[in-house]
């Protein structure tokens, strides 16, 4: 790993001023430089192509999960989740943006409650199917419910998966490979929440806990689980699977919009913001918003200011060879699906070209969105998933720097979890939340 001396950090931060801001933890935008038009993108390791292969494979999978998670009866064992549009919540606090505000609500993601259900979920089915073909034991053209039957538990049962995390990714990685018949042990950081680690051995996954943050426990993850000859780790630094898992949300929410008459063109332009931890979530959806909306449709990233990791990764270049602790930031921040000190190698390069900017908070912002939402649409999310409720209201330097119209704009935030959340841990957050409004 590389070590930067005192004088290179100095001197990025005198090429890129902002980074003093971030070193100073005080919330900042910024707009990437290197963002390019859809048609002028440089070659990327995934397709178009790639993600309907993708949304593929959720769909040889539905019997399964529909049998094995009646949760997903309604959508036909299609793992999905609502698009609510926002009106109080932009009347009461957000006047002054233009545009309608919508909110997708991964939050309520069947079988894992986060927006970690599309990668965690696919990644752990692609891996299931590859072994079960390979060992002549089914093919792409049957009826996938057969998985659910003792002899794939069994046969399951011969293989490890492992995977680092911070709580979310974990808890859909855990949950659908204990199902399936895996042994699945779930590394965790120290800011993954109790209640999290709890449900995981519940739902019969080993949890291995560490003192250190996302960074520790994912190294950790890797080495035992590829000493395992038949162990397969999940990594959320280094995963294709992981990102086509989280773009096939963009095919998804096409068809939504489309239901709701809602148009995306140069005259409709839709923003999305997401928030942002190791960066694989919010770059699979990027990737593949791009892939359905060109250059009308405008990404932002959101982390809080103790984990900006993605944000340092792109300013200064580096991607995933530099870390918050590198500039002396902490890493510690109550979001925990976002405390990530070092973004993810493969995602990074990808958002380099995709994103339009990212924008950071501090934690008591998060909270006190929190306590706005629940107010004012009785929605109730996890401080991490609030990050992108600010959006409207941090993009105008883009706007006036672009000339983007804004009168027919839609404006979507990602709501990445809360719905598993426990009351008494949701009732703290938002008293806290009610505090600072």
């Amino acid at each position: 790993m590389i070590v930067y001396t005192k004088q290179e950090i100095a001197e990025w931060q005198k090429q890129h001023p902002i980074l003093k801001d971030i070193v100073d933890l005080k919330p900042v935008f910024w707009m990437n430089p290197n963002l390019k038009k859809v048609n002028e993108t440089a070659s990327l390791p995934i397709t178009r192509e790639d993600i309907e292969e993708a949304e593929l494979l959720w769909q040889r999978f539905a019997p399964f999960l529909e049998h094995e998670f009646p949760e997903t009866s309604e959508t036909d064992g299609i793992i999905e989740s609502p698009l609510r549009k926002l009106t109080n919540l932009q009347v009461e606090w957000f006047p002054a943006v233009d545009g309608e505000y919508y909110l997708k609500c991964d939050h309520e993601l069947p079988v894992a409650g986060s927006i970690k259900a599309r990668g965690g979920i696919y990644e752990v089915l692609q891996h299931a199917e590859k072994l079960a073909v390979e060992a002549g034991m089914v093919n792409k053209d049957d009826h996938y419910d057969v998985l659910s039957s003792e002899r794939f538990k069994a046969f399951f049962s011969q293989y490890s998966i492992g995977v680092g995390s911070t709580g979310n990714l974990g808890l859909s990685i855990g949950i659908i490979s204990a199902k399936l018949g895996f042994n699945v042990s779930v590394y965790m950081s120290i800011d993954a929440k109790q209640w999290k680690k709890d449900l995981l051995r519940a739902e019969g996954a080993k949890v291995i806990e560490y003192e250190g943050d996302f960074s520790e426990a994912i190294t950790a993850g890797r080495e035992q689980t590829n000493s395992d000859p038949n162990g397969y780790f999940v990594d959320d630094e280094d995963s294709k699977h992981l990102f086509l898992g989280y773009s096939v949300a963009a095919l998804r929410l096409e068809k939504q919009l489309q239901q709701k008459n809602i148009p995306v063109d140069a005259d409709h332009p839709l923003f999305v913001y997401l928030p942002c931890g190791v960066g694989g979530s919010p770059g699979g959806i990027t990737f593949g918003l791009k892939q359905v909306f060109g250059d009308h449709v405008h990404c932002f990233f959101v982390e809080p200011t103790h984990s900006p990791s993605v944000l340092i990764g792109l300013a200064t270049g580096e991607m995933d060879h530099v870390s918050v602790q590198d500039f002396g930031i902490d890493n510690r921040t109550e979001a925990d699906g976002l405390a990530v000190g070092r973004p993810s190698r493969f995602a990074t390069v990808i958002s380099d070209q995709l994103v339009s900017g990212i924008y950071t908070l501090e934690d008591d912002e998060l909270y006190r969105l929190l306590a706005m939402l629940a107010d004012s649409e009785a929605i109730y999310l996890e401080p991490s998933a609030t990050a992108g409720l600010a959006g409207p209201e941090r993009i105008f330097p883009y706007i006036r720097e672009h000339h983007i119209a804004m009168n027919h704009a839609t404006h979507i935030a990602w709501a990445t979890g809360g719905s598993f959340v426990p009351e008494k841990d949701m009732k703290m957050f938002y008293n806290k939340g009610k505090t600072l409004t």
